[in-house]
């Protein structure tokens, strides 16, 4: 049964029960804009792989013990962490997906998956600071066979693929099931799994309904609904799930206790982040699905001014662009 009460704050509803309905905006704020949702979307997705980063393949004790000085929580952008990043400076989340919003807006937003390999292809050999095993894995085997497609395989449900599903839902959203055949092409070409493909288009499908402003009941009908259908990803408000891996399933049960436990962009992020493991990549999808819904106005300026000013350029002038293919919701 869906919850209907009018439960807000941060906190509300941690102790397990209805999640809360998220403070929002008034409906005549132009964060009510697609465009408005789309760039925050985009740069909750950059800022979250940028905060989340710092904290990466910790557990959540050791950082509550390295941040015991700022309340045991890590909640500024600094860099650091195991790749010694600079302030404001994203990993491999937020490179694919700039790496395949180009491929979108070359292909006038459709996507085919040669364009998706190719654009993969071009940012490995930029060599990022970081890269996925099974990423790169399977792009030096489109190299080498031309294939654009990975073999089937039960060992690839990591959460690469699902990272980078934000720019098809922006150039996508009102295109019926293009966008479930836009994911599928760009996700097979590093990661051909079933719980991978279903995590995604889950993800796919809030976005669409986050950018779209659906109402908050059906958000959260939709995750359930991936539930019923793939028991792996079974979760529960009342249970937190810490020190998340790179195990798409674990990835995204972390992402939507808090995106659904949560009634800010801000806490969203927080929360999600300081959980640990995989933390740059439910950072990214965490900022992305809660930028969509919160809109560009709710993302503090702090961390908007610490991201790196080139990636925050890209990430704008892509959702911008990107947004312009969606049919009015």
């Amino acid at each position: 049964m869906l919850c209907t009460g009018t439960l807000t704050g941060t906190h509300a509803g941690r102790s397990g029960g209805c999640p809360p309905l998220p403070e929002i905006v008034p409906a005549t704020s132009p964060a009510r804009a697609l465009e408005d949702r789309a760039i925050g979307a985009y740069l909750g997705l950059a800022i979250g792989d940028a905060l989340g980063a710092t904290v990466e393949f910790l557990t959540p004790r050791e950082i509550r013990h390295a941040f015991a000085r700022h309340g045991g929580a890590h909640t500024e952008i600094t860099g650091g962490g195991w790749l010694r990043l600079k302030r404001g400076q994203v990993t491999d989340d937020t490179g694919m997906a700039l790496a395949l919003g180009e491929a979108l807006l070359t292909g006038g937003g459709k996507l085919e998956a040669l364009a998706a390999a190719h654009a993969f292809d071009a940012w490995m050999r930029s060599k990022p600071i970081d890269i996925g095993n099974t990423v790169r894995r399977n792009l030096l085997r489109f190299r080498a066979t031309g294939e654009t497609a990975a073999p089937p395989s039960e060992h690839d449900a990591g959460n690469g693929a699902v990272m980078r599903t934000l720019p098809v839902a922006l150039a996508t959203l009102g295109h019926g099931d293009a966008g479930a055949a836009a994911f599928k092409a760009q996700a097979h070409v590093t990661h051909n799994n079933p719980l991978s493909d279903a995590g995604g288009l889950c993800l796919l499908d809030l976005l669409h309904a986050a950018l779209a402003r659906r109402p908050w009941p059906e958000l959260l009908a939709r995750a359930r609904a991936l539930e019923a259908a793939h028991k792996e990803y079974a979760w529960s408000a009342a249970q937190r799930h810490e020190n998340p891996s790179g195990y798409i399933a674990h990835t995204l049960i972390a992402v939507f206790q808090a995106f659904f436990t949560a009634s800010s962009f801000e806490g969203c992020l927080v929360d999600v982040i300081n959980r640990g493991g995989d933390a740059d990549t439910t950072g990214a999808i965490a900022g992305a699905l809660a930028g969509a819904w919160y809109g560009m106005e709710t993302i503090p300026p702090r961390w908007t001014k610490a991201l790196d000013p080139a990636i925050a350029q890209r990430c704008r002038e892509q959702a911008i662009k990107l947004c312009a293919f969606a049919r009015a919701p």
